[in-house]
This record gives C-alpha cells, structure tokens and sequence, in this order.
C-alpha cells in the first residue's frame, strides 16, 4: 500500500516559499501538511528562543552550561536574579503565532496560484516548555517554570486560532528528548522519580495543550530522541516508551489526534525495535507515521526498516526521524526524492 509523507519541521532553504514550492513539487498529494521549514533564525529548532529568557527582568545567566550529550552544543542557562521569586518570570510573546500568520500569508498566494495541491494545510510546530527550559534553565526551575512556559504556549494557540482558518492548519506538538532521554535513561527529575511517574507527568502535560488546540483544526505529535549535531541524546532500546506514551495520550485526550510520528534509528530494522508496535493502540482517526527514511542509506535502507515495520503495522505515513534543519541544504532534494520514491512503494 503506498504512503502518505510527513515532514517533521524544519528545511534548510531560504524562506517559506522555497520550501512550499520544493516540497509541494517532490510530494505533490501525498504529503497532507507542510511547515513552512523553520527557516531563517529557527533552522536551528529552539535555540532562537533564548531572547526569550535574556530579555526577562527575573533572569540572569548562571555560569552553567548544559549539553544534552557529550559532543552537543554548550548552552549557559539562566537562574533567578538575587530576590526574584519563579512566580516573577513572565514570557509575554513566543512568536509562534507571529510567524504562522506570515507563513501563512505566502501558503494561501501558492495555493491560490495552484503550486500547493487542494486540502493540504500549513503545519505550525510549537515545542512545550520542558524541552525549551531543559536547555536554558536551571534544574531548579524546572518545575515551578515549566507550567508558566506553558501557558505562554497556550496563548501563542490562542492567538493562531483566532488569526487562521481552522480547515487550513495544524498544530504539531514536538515531544522530544527532554521526554525520551529521561524514559530511556530512567532518570529521576521534577518530573517524576520513576518512568512511571514520568510518562504520566509528560503525557498529561501533552494531553492538557493537545486539548487547547481547537477540535477543528489538525493535531499532531512529533516524537524524538534529538538531533543535536546529528546525534540522539540517547539510543532508544526500542519503540515501548514511544507506544505507552502514544496510548496515554490516544486515550485521554479529549479530542481527535490526526497523527503520531516515531523515528526508527538507521541501523535499527530488527524486529525488537518494533516490537512494542503490537501493543500500540491509537484511536481510528489518528494515523501513525514512522520516521524510517534516511538518506544516508537512501532508498535501499528504507526498504529495510519498512519490511520489518510492516510486520506489526500496516498503515502507516513515512517521514525521517527529525526536521532537515541540521543537514547541508545541498542534500534536501535528493532526500525529498527519496521520499517520493518510498511513498510509491507497494
């Protein structure tokens, strides 16, 4: 059965629209929703957001730099200034709402000029607080931060949804390795001291901004396990932590979930990788993508990990298992060949 084509975020081109024609051009039909490719100051995911923290009156540097892996990118993070209390910390525009409204702007003259196939929507990515604040906070301010970021998320919703047409949008939430590492590793944080209690903090934080989203409008989950120059923050075992969190998630949230991705390593087309998938129990609207695409093994290592992940699920979209926003421009149409070719494949 072919398949449909999901892109995660971010493509390295100059501005919206190259990507919108690129995309649109490779993929045509096949590909449902398309970011705007994160371009400019956000190729880099959320290290555009650190103004966010530098400008607040409550903040000041601490001295401590945060990698999320041994050769990742030192980040210093930002304590509280001497008799400033959590509570002082505001966060009054993310941006999020800034951008999708310019973007846009540019995806309705293409698809009014016919260069973006009919039904297909602009993707809007927004990233909850626990991954933004792991990397420019203390761990000390963590939890009583997190749900302060939060909100801010929350009006940056509010303010998409009021600006946009519902039917020609969809918000995707990027669950990433600030959730993922800390299952693998089984790592005691605010947000839990055991996996457990780790997968319920994260999935009810996930579900209460999944359910901000407006029940007509598209939303997805993007699940990851880091892309920091080109390298996860930990090697997942296998898909279990990505399938009870998928299932936490399918079952409470209070409105339709259109779709979940889930990457699959390069060198992970054995059958314990996907395993867990037989346990995995989305709702019947929602539909599963597997980030089994890669360019550095192409078509030929696709085909590979498709095989094995058709053992255990049927129908399913594909995509990579990040955005492109790490990798040299040059290769961006190869990999979006890639793609059109394993969307073909029977």
């Amino acid at each position: 059965m072919p398949h449909d084509v999901y892109l995660v975020g971010s493509v390295p081109m100059a501005n919206a629209e190259q990507v919108f024609e690129a995309v649109s051009a490779a993929l045509g039909a096949r590909i449902k929703r398309i970011p705007d490719g994160e371009t400019g100051e956000r190729g880099d995911w959320i290290t555009w957001l650190e103004p966010v923290f530098a400008a607040s009156p409550a903040l000041q540097k601490s001295g401590e730099f945060f990698r999320v892996h041994a050769t990742g990118t030192g980040r210093e993070r930002y304590a509280l200034k001497p008799g400033r209390k959590p509570e002082n910390v505001h966060f009054e525009n993310l941006h999020y709402a800034d951008f999708a409204k310019a973007s846009y702007a540019v995806f309705k003259r293409l698809k009014d000029a016919g260069k973006i196939a009919l039904g297909t929507k602009l993707q809007i990515d927004l990233v909850p607080a626990h991954s933004v604040i792991w990397l420019y906070l203390v761990d000390a301010l963590h939890a009583p931060i997190d749900p302060i970021y939060n909100e801010a998320v929350k009006r940056e919703i509010d303010k998409i949804a009021v600006s946009l047409p519902h039917d020609e949008i969809a918000i995707q939430f990027d669950v990433a390795s600030a959730v993922f590492a800390r299952l693998e590793r089984n790592q005691s944080s605010s947000y839990g001291r055991s996996k457990e209690e780790m997968q319920q903090t994260f999935s009810n934080i996930l579900i209460d901004l999944g359910n901000r989203v407006p029940v007509d409008v598209d939303l997805l989950f993007h699940l990851c396990y880091g892309d920091s120059n080109h390298k996860h923050v930990v090697e997942p075992t296998d898909m279990a932590d990505m399938v009870e969190f998928a299932n936490r998630v399918s079952q409470q949230v209070a409105r339709p979930v259109q779709l979940i991705h889930m990457p699959v390593p390069r060198n992970r087309a054995d059958e314990a990788y996907f395993a867990p998938l037989r346990n995995l129990k989305l709702r019947p609207e929602t539909q599963l993508c597997l980030g089994l695409v890669h360019y550095t093994d192409g078509l030929e290592g696709t085909k590979q990990r498709l095989a094995t992940a058709r053992k255990y699920v049927k129908n399913f979209a594909v995509g990579t298992e990040c955005g492109f926003g790490r990798r040299d421009p040059k290769t961006i149409p190869e990999l979006l060949r890639i793609h059109a070719q394993v969307a073909e494949l029977d």
